[in-house]
């Protein structure tokens, strides 16, 4: 899904070009920017900016190779923008914090949240084995300090003051597994996890990436009620691998340009309650039933289909930890003022009768500013059929998670 309406590329953490017309995540970056929407028009990525801005010092491509890509770009861009300003612009400013950062995609996470410029300092967070990960990152020369937090004790050291919470803990499916499967083990994991939060960075953006989203997202939302810090607006379920997976499978099929594509996806986060509407794909893509089906299954299987290929040893981490980094990046952009930042996400809702839902939403610096319940208008018969046969399902995932939390005693 598209986060904005504009195209970059992104070298390293520092480095953007843009041009308009993305269904990519983007994102602020202090590297190379004009603001031109003529400019480079095959490079897919981050953010567009309105001048050209040079940063040497924290770039991890290193001084020459820096100056090698300033020279070559900075001749065009000045000649493109007679408004081209060569200056230092360092905004990384937000914290994050990754609980579950030592994890399969807890690491993966990591290293890309490392290389966000926005990001000033990463916490990592885990029941063990996390100072490594944390060491590793740290000799990453991009801006961002990090610190290792082990165990229980360190929880709330690791939550001061954060912006953003990300999520990934728990366990991953193993082959046979559903995602309800996981829900007892999981649960219990978000419930812990997300009363440190709301004791500790209440007013943080939550996102939620431990499986079975459609109950783990409620549970987050009954935990933070009972302690009374719930904001609706800065509760998220990560959703982005859908549409992720969504873009790339409809852009194989038709022979799109990846970056051309942009596919909404709603409903939830397991099974057939994830609806990719391809009616609305971008640009106009006319699809056979068959190639419908076909797509839609393939969207909704896809994480079986990780878990099977990788025989047991583990499930999709690597494409989740690029979805997540994405809408950490989306949520940073927010939170710095963009005003052009779109994501999918499971939150709560009224653009169905259920009170959790996946769709389109606006992210702006309070969290979910608009949902974009269009999308959900003019479905063909195939997707209003799918969309109905969904929420009996997802009602009944979004209770158990609800149910699980009334059931249970909340940590003072």
């Amino acid at each position: 899904m598209a986060a904005t309406s504009a195209t970059t590329l992104s070298v390293g953490s520092t480095t953007s070009l843009g041009c308009k017309g993305s269904s990519i995540s983007q994102s602020k970056a202090f590297g190379v920017k004009f603001n031109s929407k003529n400019n480079i028009r095959s490079f897919s990525g981050l953010k567009a900016a309105t001048t050209v801005s040079c940063e040497s010092e924290s770039s991890f491509l290193g001084k020459e190779s820096l100056a090698a890509l300033k020279q070559s770009i900075t001749p065009k861009a000045q000649k493109e923008n007679r408004g081209y300003v060569n200056c230092v612009q360092p905004q990384a400013s937000y914290k994050v914090a990754i609980l579950g950062a030592s994890g399969g995609i807890g690491q993966p996470l990591a290293l890309l949240v490392k290389m966000s410029p926005l990001v000033s300092e990463l916490n990592l967070y885990d029941i063990a084995n996390v100072k490594g990960v944390a060491a590793d990152l740290s000799h990453c020369n991009t801006p961002s300090q990090v610190s290792d937090f082990t165990g229980a004790s360190e929880l709330a050291n690791c939550l001061k003051g954060v912006n953003v919470v990300v999520i990934p803990a728990g366990v991953p499916r193993k082959p046979g597994m559903t995602r309800d499967d996981l829900f007892n083990i999981n649960a219990n994991i978000v419930k812990t996890l997300v009363e440190a939060v709301a004791d500790n960075c209440p007013d943080a953006f939550i996102h939620i990436i431990s499986n079975p989203v459609n109950s783990t997202v409620p549970i987050a939302a009954e935990v933070l009620k009972r302690k009374g810090v719930y904001d609706p607006k800065k509760l998220f379920g990560v959703t982005t691998l859908d549409v992720v997976r969504a873009n790339t499978f409809v852009a194989q099929k038709k022979n799109l340009r990846l970056i051309d594509v942009d596919v909404p996806v709603v409903g939830g986060h397991a099974g057939i309650t994830i609806l990719p509407l391809l009616s609305k794909t971008k640009p106009s893509t006319t699809f056979t039933d068959e190639e419908v089906q076909e797509l839609t299954v393939r969207i909704q299987n896809a994480g079986t289909e990780v878990v099977e290929a990788k025989a047991g040893a583990g499930s999709a981490t690597l494409s989740m930890a690029y979805a997540a980094a994405r809408f950490v990046e989306s949520s940073l952009r927010a939170l710095d003022g963009d005003s052009d930042v779109y994501e999918c996400a499971f939150v709560q809702s009224d653009v169905s009768e259920l009170p959790f839902f996946a769709s389109r939403i606006k992210i702006g610096k309070n969290g979910v500013e608009a949902l974009i319940s269009s999308d959900l208008q003019g479905l063909s018969e195939y997707e209003q059929k799918a969309l109905d046969a969904l929420k009996p399902e997802l009602k009944s995932s979004i209770e158990k998670g609800t149910g699980f939390v009334q059931k249970e005693p909340v940590a003072a």
